[in-house]
């Protein structure tokens, strides 16, 4: 969620309708300083409409709440004795994310799901977890049971004396209990594990050897001196039609790394939450992404490290906890609630000043209220805080060195387009960050925000005690600053996305779909323009972008980045409505050929109705669509094609609820009846028909019938590749599946051939590092060890 809820969002959109004429003038027409100045006015005569935010923050419920570990643990433990231990891990790091800090609940929930952990063989973690249990004051009483679970992941470890240490310590404590019966069949475990580390010792096990070139070969990389983060390939360019953009200034082969960033600032997006019924409670046990992956690193969650202020953030590691504490959470922290109902873009905002730093924050916003003209029209050519000259040094945001950096004052330059946006979007804008502002100062976090603030008041609790209605200058200039931010991220937010996996992943074959992990801010990568068929392709790890080349960039091209709708997905006109957000109007060589010919596009073709006699494609703008054949003559109502259209949609989320449930023969049953019935109407290129297939080959996988997968797949793969192209990263995704397939089915020659394939067109897209790539190598190097038989039968 962009900005913020429905609620404020209508509060706003009335307030704004009452003004008076000539106030709702003067503030569509003024600057950020003077839309701050107004806003804070307006809101503090409005008493009612910070209560009413108040009241909305009691939705987000981010502070910690022991009642909810309790109700969490319960859950838990009725996962662990079901055998769900990876339900159960998740559940037991809410109970960590609620429990008081120092509490003994604590130390025991640090022990419960390291009992998980230990069931899903991540023993290192394992470890890790017992740690905690231990630093956190686990009872006495209960440490054979840890002792005795430590023992055993060291010795899974391999790690022979320190297993022989704790042994020993266990066999000493259980010798001192009294009470000898309660230990009987941690007694009995003991001897087990004495015998297994006895053959160890004994028989150690021969090393594996390390398949050779697996970790793939290092990419060639150069940075260019004059922008950070940028290859040596690149040049920037400024003009008054493109304003600042990217240039290759030598030959580019498809694959080739031309941008590698750390995104400056970055923000993970909740997820969303489905609405709870009516007698749910109040706290829900479906993860969202603020459960799944760390809100500093974006590294995916195994066992979190939870914030010891708030329910709500979620890390890695102690080593993230403190970095994001020191860097802004301890602001952020007790102001959850509030960020969660005003939106990504207020959090982005303030987390942006709160890195940069209260100092150099308010230098660019004072040097902005002498260049603000500038700033905001790219025609006006605006210069650095420099003087310009030659080279890049005249380009907007390059340094006095002119080396363009991924940097505050880079982003501080990028366009907030403040003439452009409508008055409501201001105003919504203006009214959300001040509000957040007032909050701050009424929470005593004023002194945090300008970093006045020793390291020993840290971890101070705040006192919320409300110094005054008025905003204090300082706070008003963070303010402005956030305001900038929050309109720069309508053209410049860069959404972080991931391969999420679609199940529990469990299964012989995964399957992922990309969702939109955090939102950032990139100034190198913002410099990249929007084409609907762009030569570039954009990958994340963690909160660092790579920008490849997907296609052949000669010398003195431009280097193109798609925004979204790219012109295989989506129609020109559509794509063109949803481009206006950006202020500008498409022109690529993809919108120019569409707009230009009349010709129908390929999308629509492919995507179209046929008839439900002839299977001719349906066509007509109107209301009612007429058969392609003129022998035919049928027609029909869009309307009735396209109810037909979402109830098909609808039994197909009902089969793979079935699959899930593991009702693999009614999934299947359903989805060729699907398939049938779309037939009727759907042309045999729809997308819609190559999703079927897709999940057809899913439910076969699932019965381990690898033939009849592969089958389907393939012809999901020739859809695919209709729409998308053969290079296109949605057909490798498509190739890595199959190769998972005939892996699994033990099609070898086939299997070798798709891994090739597979490999040579992700490559491209994620370098020879990727996770997929590296499972493609691993696929390939077990194929090509079988005996030589087996291979010449395959």
């Amino acid at each position: 969620m962009a900005l913020p809820v429905a609620e404020w969002q209508a509060r706003t959109a009335r307030l704004w309708a009452a003004l008076d004429p000539a106030l709702k003038e003067r503030m569509a027409t003024a600057s950020l300083h003077d839309a701050v100045r107004m806003g804070c006015d307006l809101l503090r005569s409005k008493e009612e409409e910070e209560a009413a935010l108040v009241r909305l923050c009691h939705r987000a419920r981010t502070d910690k709440e022991p009642g909810a570990a309790s109700w969490y643990r319960e859950q838990g433990n009725r996962e662990f004795k079901r055998g769900q231990y990876q339900a159960a891990l998740r559940l037991y790091s809410k109970v960590a994310s609620h429990e008081l800090p120092g509490s003994p609940e604590l130390s025991v929930c640090f022990a419960n799901r390291s009992a998980a952990l230990l069931h899903l063989e991540h023993f290192e973690v394992c470890l890790e977890d017992i740690a905690r249990a231990e630093s956190h004051g686990y009872p006495d009483r209960l440490l054979p049971k840890v002792l005795l679970r430590k023992a055993e992941c060291l010795l899974c470890l391999e790690r022979l004396q320190e297993a022989q240490d704790i042994l020993g310590v266990l066999e000493s404590k259980i010798a001192l209990d009294g009470v000898m019966t309660t230990h009987l069949t941690r007694l009995k475990k003991l001897s087990q594990l004495k015998v297994k580390l006895g053959e160890k010792e004994r028989c150690p096990e021969p090393a594996r050897e390390a398949h050779g070139g697996l970790q793939g070969e290092p990419e060639v990389w150069e940075e260019n001196s004059r922008i950070s983060g940028a290859s040596s390939s690149l040049s920037l360019r400024f003009d008054a039609e493109r304003g600042r953009h990217l240039v290759a200034c030598q030959d580019i082969v498809p694959g080739q790394s031309l941008v590698k960033e750390e995104a400056f600032v970055s923000v993970l997006c909740p997820g969303e939450s489905l609405p709870l019924q009516d007698g749910d409670t109040a706290w829900d046990t479906r993860a969202t992404n603020a459960d799944l992956y760390c809100h500093r690193c974006l590294r995916q969650l195994l066992a979190s490290v939870p914030c010891q202020g708030c329910s709500y953030a979620k890390y890695c590691s102690q080593d993230c906890a403190d970095m994001a504490w020191q860097q802004y959470h301890r602001t952020e922290c007790s102001l959850g609630a509030l960020l969660l109902m005003l939106g990504v873009f207020c959090h982005v905002a303030l987390r942006t000043v709160l890195l940069a730093g209260f100092a150099e924050v308010s230098r660019l916003v004072e040097w902005s209220h002498h260049g603000d003209k500038n700033l905001q029209n790219p025609d006006a050519g605006c210069k650095p805080l420099s003087d310009t000259g030659a080279g890049s040094r005249g380009i907007p945001g390059c340094g006095s060195n002119g080396r363009y950096q991924s940097s505050y004052q880079a982003l501080f330059h990028l366009l907030p387009h403040t003439e452009q946006h409508s008055p409501e979007h201001k105003f919504l804008c203006t009214l959300s960050v001040v509000a957040i502002c007032k909050q701050l100062q009424a929470a005593g976090l004023e002194a945090a925000v300008l970093n006045q603030e020793s390291p020993q008041q840290w971890s101070k609790p705040k006192t919320c005690e409300k110094t005054s209605d008025e905003l204090s200058p300082e706070l008003r200039t963070v303010a402005e600053a956030m305001l900038r931010h929050v309109l720069q991220l309508q053209c410049n937010a860069q959404a972080i996305t991931v391969m999420q996996e679609l199940g529990p992943g469990d299964g012989a074959v995964v399957d992922k779909k990309p969702v939109r992990l955090a939102t950032a801010f990139f100034p190198v990568l913002s410099l990249l323009n929007h084409s609907c068929c762009p030569n570039t392709s954009v990958s994340f790890s963690g909160t660092a972008a790579t920008v490849r080349a997907s296609q052949p960039i000669s010398s003195g091209q431009e280097v193109l980045h798609c925004y979204g709708p790219h012109w295989c997905r989506m129609r020109v006109a559509e794509r063109q409505q949803l481009l206006s957000q950006y202020f500008f109007e498409c022109r690529c060589r993809a919108c120019l050929e569409e707009l230009e010919s009349g010709v129908k596009s390929v999308v629509s073709i492919r995507n179209s109705f046929c008839c439900p006699k002839c299977q001719a494609q349906m066509q007509g703008e109107e209301d009612t669509l007429c058969c392609s054949n003129e022998a035919c003559a049928t027609s029909a109502s869009r309307d009735h094609l396209s109810g037909r259209l979402q109830h098909l949609q609808q039994q197909i989320k009902k089969a793979l609820d079935l699959l899930r449930v593991g009702k693999a023969d009614q999934a299947i049953k359903m989805l060729l009846k699907c398939q049938m019935d779309a037939g009727t109407f759907l042309s045999p290129e729809h997308l819609l028909m190559g999703e079927m297939e897709d999940h057809l080959a899913q439910v076969y996988a699932t019965l381990g019938k690898w033939q009849e997968a592969a089958r389907h797949l393939k012809k999901s793969i020739e859809i695919v590749e209709m729409h998308h192209g053969p290079s296109s990263v949605e057909t490798g995704h498509e190739l890595f599946k199959l190769a998972q397939i005939l892996f699994n089915g033990f099609a070898v020659s086939e299997a070798l051939s798709t891994i090739q394939r597979a490999e040579g067109i992700l490559s491209v897209h994620f370098g020879p590092q990727s996770a997929q790539i590296q499972e493609l190598q691993e696929m390939k190097a077990c194929l090509s060890e079988l005996p030589r038989n087996i291979l010449q039968r395959t």
